[in-house]
């Protein structure tokens, strides 16, 4: 007993004429996808590069708060990491303080008498640091006994405690050497002034109109010892100098002006702004 459906179509001839259905033509191939030569960003291009992968999508913080270190600033930007003193950089209280040296405007080279001012101030301040040594010096001479003898010989006899004069003369010397470091290394170095020069607001400066550091500022105080031959002469070559310096000074290449800001208009040679030979 036959139990076969309804007869089934047999499959048609793609190469039988009349056929329904039609074999598609190929394409042919293109190298170049459509757009390949636009620009994103010009006038005619208004369509994305086909080679430009899309952007992975910021993952968010399990915290809740975005993640700092995931986020870079845009070009151009500062980085919100700078340290502080940065023009447009946020203040960050983990980074250290930006140290950049003062640069001073120009009026004019300090004159000799001015020179003479400063160094006559500095001097008052050194005195003091030696009135210990004065005070050590008074005790042992009022303690100190001279006999003359008969046979015309002085004998000297001391007969107090020598600790506390002694003791003061240590006290002097240190704080001599201490205020010599600070004063004419450390402070002319920085900032460009002595407590002389601070008063008298002129200021040593290289061609630069900036401090020379207090590693330079020793050496060019050692090298004054240039300035005593012969007899003084390098201290008083600023008087006719037209740039006002001494011999240490043009062995360095500094200068002492007076400073003042803003920086006025520069003045015409020999007296303008210090410049390297």
């Amino acid at each position: 007993m036959s139990h076969a459906g309804p007869p089934v179509d047999p499959p048609s001839d793609p190469h039988e004429e009349g056929s329904a259905q039609t074999a598609p033509e190929p394409q042919r191939y293109n190298p170049y996808p459509d757009n390949w030569n636009d620009v994103p960003g010009s006038s005619s291009g208004q369509h994305q590069s086909p080679y430009a992968s899309p952007a992975p999508p910021p993952e968010a913080s399990p915290y809740g708060q975005p993640n700092p270190y995931e986020q870079t600033a845009p070009y151009g930007q500062p980085s919100p990491y700078a340290a502080p003193g940065q023009p447009g950089s946020p203040a960050n209280p983990y980074a250290g303080p930006a140290t950049i040296k003062p640069t001073f405007g120009f009026a004019g080279y300090a004159s000799w008498l001015t020179r003479v001012g400063a160094y006559l101030i500095d001097g008052l301040c050194f005195t003091a640091t030696l009135i210990p040594l004065f005070v050590g010096l008074s005790l042992l001479g009022a303690d100190t006994t001279t006999t003359v003898n008969p046979d015309g010989t002085q004998t000297t006899e001391y007969s107090g405690s020598a600790a506390l004069p002694i003791a003061l003369m240590v006290v002097s010397l240190v704080a001599y050497v201490a205020f010599y470091v600070w004063n004419i290394c450390i402070r002319q170095g920085r900032t460009g002034a002595t407590i002389g020069k601070s008063v008298l607001a002129i200021r040593l400066v290289n061609t630069d109109l900036q401090p020379i550091g207090p590693g330079w500022a020793f050496l060019r105080n050692l090298l004054h010892v240039v300035d005593t031959i012969p007899c003084y002469l390098g201290y008083l070559w600023p008087i006719w100098d037209s740039r006002r310096q001494t011999f240490s000074d043009k062995i360095m290449n500094t200068f002492l002006i007076h400073a003042t800001a803003p920086q006025p208009p520069p003045y015409p040679p020999p007296s303008g702004p210090p410049q390297a030979y």
